[in-house]
């Protein structure tokens, strides 16, 4: 079993969604006692929500890479950062560590591919669904052309994932707000959702969506699964 290296806290609310799956899915092949080893880094998640701005960016990526450099340090064979938004530092992370850096939009892009979604709906922060760095990385990688809400939409789902969902705020009006989001990218052509932020499975079941739905924090944690035991052996183990 390799070391999963994970770079938590952003938010600590989706990091134990991480720990929780993938300490499960080891479970579920090994079978018995075992459970994943890992190493984790939990930022104060203050501290990193305050340099998420063009100002901050710079010094954001400096911190994650210092903590990418100490699990690697610390035994981790591979690193996930256990936040979609904060991907946009992952080139930097990844020209500090030499460990791989498992990227979450490319556990995103295998499965679409797998499911035969090519349209997905982005569900996720401002940065996520407005700037290049993700949609891009789906496109060139995948062959995916994500489609993303409007603008009143977006600023919806952003301050919902701020306010509330990071906090521990589980509000049935927010389900309602992002489940009329989803219709509305579903009428415009959407063929799936994507839960592009790791804190949205705390709110939305994929049930609730009606169509195919991708929550990236699972789909990290399976491919961290997969790193660690082997992708071959974990398929036979839980097919």
């Amino acid at each position: 079993m390799k070391t999963i290296g994970l770079i938590g806290g952003l938010s600590w609310e989706s990091t134990a969604t991480y720990y929780a799956e993938i300490n499960r899915g080891v479970r579920d092949a090994l079978g018995g006692l075992h459970s994943a080893s890992l190493v984790l880094h939990s930022f104060d998640f203050a501290d990193i929500q305050a340099l998420q701005n063009p100002q901050g960016w710079p010094e954001a990526g400096q911190r994650l890479a210092e903590a990418g450099l100490n699990l690697q340090k610390g035994g981790a064979d591979c690193l996930l950062i256990c936040s979609n938004l904060m991907h946009r530092v992952a080139p930097v992370v990844e020209a500090h560590c030499s460990v791989p850096l498992l990227h979450i939009a490319d556990a995103l892009g295998a499965a679409l591919q797998k499911g035969g979604s090519k349209k997905p709906l982005l569900l996720a922060t401002k940065p996520v669904m407005e700037e290049r760095f993700y949609a891009e990385r789906l496109q060139s990688g995948f062959g995916i052309e994500a489609m993303v809400p409007d603008a009143s939409d977006r600023q919806e789902l952003d301050r919902i994932i701020f306010a509330e969902l990071v906090r521990g705020i589980i509000n049935p009006a927010s389900k309602n707000i992002y489940l009329d989001i989803v219709k509305k990218g579903r009428a415009a052509g959407a063929d799936s959702v994507a839960f592009a932020c790791t804190e949205i499975g705390l709110l939305l079941a994929p049930e609730d969506c009606l169509c195919p739905v991708y929550d990236t924090a699972k789909l990290h944690a399976r491919a961290a699964i997969d790193f660690s035991l082997g992708a071959k052996a974990h398929m036979e183990k839980t097919s």
